[in-house]
């Protein structure tokens, strides 16, 4: 996330000609970021996405000694990139010397295309340098996302396909989890299938957390979690934590959906957490909505429309814009779960693992308890309204975690999908690819 960077010094100098840096990462937000730098000041060899999202990857000293930009943009907070830069300035064609892959195909359509020069010695891997990961040597550029199966190489140039490979079925680009690599003095593995920055390759090239905080995330590149969408969010709403993080500044509605929608079968669970010091010093909702509405309801909250519901920090629920009783208030720290069956068309609020209104997620087309559903597919909605304190609240679409803290003590979940809270009712599974897969 945003302010976490690590870091390591190189006490060894190794190979100054061929390096490779290979990781997955998932953008939370814009600007730049820093992926792998190694330098400091003016002196830096850098890898980073560039504020208008395209990819950089660099050599700087008081200038561009080289350098490579991409026309592409990485702009999709949603889904994953595997990234690929490798170098090798013995390479008698220039452009062979510098290489940018973006899950699995070779970038050759370049904003800027300066090359390195014939067997030129970059800093890579000279001692006495400091290696970054996820921010920029100079305190800037903090990465604002998730990265998984870190890899760097010090000595060997290798190509995409190294580290993942086309799926025959499906077409797309997939992880080799255990790629073989001659990793040379200074190469390490880190991030691999957790939050570790203990050097996972056999060199011991152990990383520092610099600042901010590690969480280990469900969402990896073979199953895309939900998250709060930070394209369909308004100047005065943030998201934090990943996009997981929901905060107001403005005395109007405003809501955020979640990126992925439900669609027209299957059963799904979120929770979520208020984050309030008191009950009344503001006001939350939680619930569903059709995309196709959007512009009903994104400038006011859940339940605006005939076809969405919303459930209130006051216990009343909202349809078509009226707010009736229905539950219990929250509690300042209270979770809200939320339970939608779209195979009967039912949707069900739990508030502190409660069910209200006597509702039964598990009773199928009986519906006990439930509110009915006649839309074809729905986002996930937050939505909030500042009182005297701004409106915060916490999504747990399966990762584990309200904000940086993790569940206290995890339920089952029958379809093995995500970690919430409470118990997952039989049936349901997390909002994420695998999950609309099964």
């Amino acid at each position: 996330m945003a302010s976490t960077f690590l870091s390591r010094s190189i006490s060894s100098t190794g190979n100054q000609q061929k390096m490779t840096f290979s990781a997955w990462i998932k953008r939370s937000g814009s600007g730049t970021h820093g992926l792998f730098v190694t330098g400091t000041g003016s002196a830096r060899s850098m890898i980073l996405i560039e504020s208008d999202g395209k990819l950089q990857f660099s050599r700087y000293n008081g200038g561009y000694i080289w350098h490579l930009a991409t026309n592409r943009k990485l702009r999709d907070t949603n889904g994953w990139y595997h990234i690929v830069c490798a170098l090798d300035t013995t390479q008698s064609t220039d452009s062979n010397r510098a290489k940018i892959y973006i899950n699995g195909v070779q970038e050759t359509s370049l904003a800027t295309s300066s090359y390195p020069s014939l067997n030129y010695m970059d800093n890579f891997n000279l001692t006495g340098e400091t290696q970054y990961v996820g921010q920029d040597s100079d305190g800037n550029f903090d990465f604002d996302g998730i990265m998984s199966h870190v890899h760097y190489i010090d000595g060997t140039a290798y190509d995409a396909s190294t580290f993942g490979s086309t799926d025959a079925t499906t077409g797309e680009w997939k992880i080799n989890t255990s790629p073989t690599l001659t990793m040379g003095t200074n190469g390490f593995t880190i991030l691999k299938d957790g939050n570790t920055i203990t050097d996972q390759s056999s060199n011991s090239n152990n990383f520092t957390l610099g600042a901010g905080t590690l969480t280990n995330s469900e969402d990896c590149p073979s199953n895309v979690f939900a998250t709060l969408n930070p394209l369909a969010t308004f100047a005065n709403i943030t998201l934090t934590n990943g996009n997981n993080t929901y905060t107001l500044n403005a005395g109007t509605w405003e809501s955020t959906p979640s990126t992925l929608a439900v669609p027209s079968s299957g059963k799904y669970y979120t929770e979520f957490k208020w984050n309030a010091s008191s009950t009344s010093a503001q006001y939350m909702m939680v619930g569903v909505e059709e995309p196709k509405n959007f512009t009903a309801w994104s400038t006011q909250y859940p339940g605006y429309t005939s076809t969405g519901y919303g459930y209130g920090w006051d216990g009343d629920k909202r349809n078509n814009a009226s707010n009736s009783s229905y539950g219990a208030a929250w509690g300042a720290t209270s979770i809200i779960g939320v339970a939608i069956d779209m195979d009967n068309k039912k949707l069900y609020f739990h508030k502190d693992g409660v069910y209200q209104n006597s509702g039964v997620p598990t009773s199928g087309s009986t519906g006990t308890g439930a509110l009915s559903l006649t839309g074809d597919e729905y986002y996930l909605v937050v939505s909030g309204y500042k009182n005297s304190e701004n409106p915060s609240i916490h999504a747990n679409f399966g990762n584990g975690y309200f904000g940086t803290t993790a569940v206290s003590s995890a339920g089952t979940n029958a379809s093995g999908i995500g970690i919430f809270e409470y118990d997952v009712p039989t049936g349901y599974t997390a909002l994420s690819t695998k999950g609309l897969n099964l």
